[in-house]
């Protein structure tokens, strides 16, 4: 019995569903998804709101967030949310175009199943136009930026963020994004290292306006000190970080002692003291005036430092350690006795404990050359955070990406233009491959779309000017559509990019999903047996379903 492989069972009650049919349905899976999302693209994106199982609220309109949300039976459907996460992970932006731009490759494949073309040959002529397509875009309609250049690194990360409910304060957001980028980049040899997840960290406090987030050059953290006579400010203070707790050490298992007499009692008391004291020594010794442990700080050893003059901050979480350590350059000790003079970090320009709305915050500020930081945001409630933390997840991972690859596009539709232009002229009537030049019109049709323009007429006007200008100049043009207004500007005026490598993960995953898509030519679902209950037979089964 054991070891065999589970067989299925195409019993009474398995659907099976084949051939054309699945691939049809499986087209309209991702249509539907893309149309739930087709509306967040853009400057004048609507914002959704979703209610979780919890009656939690969130309102947002990044791509990723909402698809996370949505519970769907379809596997084809659930394949789509799937993009949508790995185009998060991998990039941080773009993720209501590349459901779009599935949704819309789906789309074009399906008049072509209709006329009996085989899945295979449409999936040839996809991955043709994809390759032609990358190279295209690497080769010549990317252009490469300066990253000394600020303001046109602004220019990007704004016209990211503009799409976004962080647009209405744009210019904050695309500063804050810039300098957490600059502070946590390393440049070792060579090596360009930029960990966001790590050391940017996002800290929401409800309360005052949004005007007031900040990228603080330093960390904060939502602790206070241990003991009321601490000092609670402190100009160039020596930090000391640990990871041992500075009380006695309790044992692992149940410990059992035998005491004879009163005095081996006292003496168990006083060597569990006299630990703590040692301890409290050695840091005493190097005479900080901060220290932080992510253990538990004893009475006795509050004592001990409050009589010193130190200051003690306990149960730090290991992350906010890290950060602490890379900031103020000290060194994270496991045991006091090892403590020595390199390890205590002299680079912060003052330590302050202040009290923001009802909570106590540390903060760990004016640090000399930080390599991480902390992002403060202020907003009106919890929700509006969210969003504005997810939006600057977005810009943030916008300027990563430009230090690791500082290549642009042009934005709002132009680059989808652009290559749909050169992919048609490559193309012979009616294709698979002209289907994919046509699919990416989609962009700048939504973009029109959203803000309420006249969409055959404008995309029209804009196919003739691509057409027009790539006949002349043999450079592909950069007019796009505004989002705004919906009328046809040019992108470089207008000062709207993209970094390449958004772009180029867009047009990857969408492809590649469809080509999956189209690959399923069966779905077979085992529904199990209620237990007790007889196998339906198939005529109850066709009168539910």
């Amino acid at each position: 019995m054991y070891g065999q492989q589970p067989i299925v069972v195409l019993s009474q009650n398995t659907k099976r569903d084949s051939g054309r049919k699945v691939q049809l349905e499986n087209i309209n899976a991702g249509k539907t998804i893309a149309d739930v999302i087709r509306t967040c693209l853009g400057p004048q994106a609507m914002l959704k709101m979703l209610m979780d199982p919890m009656g939690g609220i969130v309102m947002t309109n990044d791509g990723n967030a909402i698809l996370r949300e949505i519970t769907v039976q379809h596997p084809a459907a659930k394949s789509m949310i799937e993009i949508a996460r790995t185009q998060d992970e991998e990039v941080g932006d773009g993720t209501t175009s590349v459901i779009v731009l599935a949704g819309e490759m789906l789309a074009v494949a399906e008049q072509f199943l209709v006329q009996n073309i085989h899945p295979t040959v449409i999936i040839r002529e996809y991955r043709q136009a994809l390759e032609d397509a990358v190279k295209l875009l690497q080769e010549k309609i990317s252009i490469p930026v300066d990253l000394n250049d600020r303001e046109k690194i602004r220019e990007v990360i704004r016209s990211c963020v503009g799409t976004k409910y962080v647009g209405r304060w744009a210019d904050l957001a695309v500063d804050i994004a810039l300098d957490a980028v600059n502070t946590v980049t390393i440049n070792e040899n060579g090596r360009v290292e930029v960990d966001i997840k790590n050391y940017a960290k996002v800290e929401k406090i409800p309360g005052g306006t949004v005007e007031e987030s900040r990228v603080l050059n330093g960390i904060m953290i939502n602790k206070d000190v241990t003991h009321a006579k601490m000092k609670r400010f402190i100009e160039n203070p020596r930090i000391i970080l640990l990871d041992c707790p500075l009380e006695y050490k309790k044992g692992e298992s149940q410990t059992n002692f035998e005491i004879v007499g009163e005095q081996d009692f006292t003496k168990l008391l006083q060597l569990e003291e006299e630990h703590v004291q040692r301890q409290c020594a050695d840091i005493i010794a190097l005479k900080p005036d901060v220290v932080f442990t992510e253990k538990g700080v004893s009475d006795l050893a509050q004592h001990y430092l409050v009589k010193a003059g130190i200051t003690a901050i306990r149960r730090l979480r290991k992350t906010d350690n890290n950060r602490l350590a890379r900031a103020c350059g000290a060194t994270i000790v496991n045991r006091t006795e090892e403590l020595k003079e390199s390890d205590v970090g002299t680079m912060a320009g003052r330590f302050e404990v202040k009290k923001i709305g009802d909570d106590y915050f540390t903060f760990v500020t004016e640090c000399k050359n930080p390599k991480a930081c902390t992002i403060l945001l202020r907003g009106a409630s919890k929700d509006v955070l969210n969003e504005i933390e997810r939006n600057l997840q977005d810009a943030l991972h916008v300027a990563k990406n430009l230090v690791l690859n500082p290549r642009l596009v042009a934005g709002g539709g132009a680059v989808e233009m652009a290559v749909s232009q050169a992919l048609a002229a490559n193309a012979s009537h009616n294709t698979p491959y002209r289907a994919v030049a046509h699919a990416l019109e989609i962009i700048p049709r939504t973009l029109a779309q959203n803000c309420g323009a006249n969409t055959i007429r404008t995309l029209t006007a804009l196919r003739a000017r691509h057409a027009g200008q790539a006949g002349q100049a043999g450079q592909a043009s950069t007019a796009g559509i505004d989002g705004e207004t919906g009328e046809i500007v040019d992108m470089s005026a207008k000062k709207v990019w993209e970094p390449l490598a958004v772009k180029l993960q867009v047009y990857k995953t969408a492809v590649e999903t469809a080509i999956l898509l189209l690959r399923i030519d069966d779905i077979v679902s085992g529904s199990k047996k209620k237990s007790g209950q007889e196998p339906a037979a198939p005529a109850q089964l066709a009168g539910q379903e």
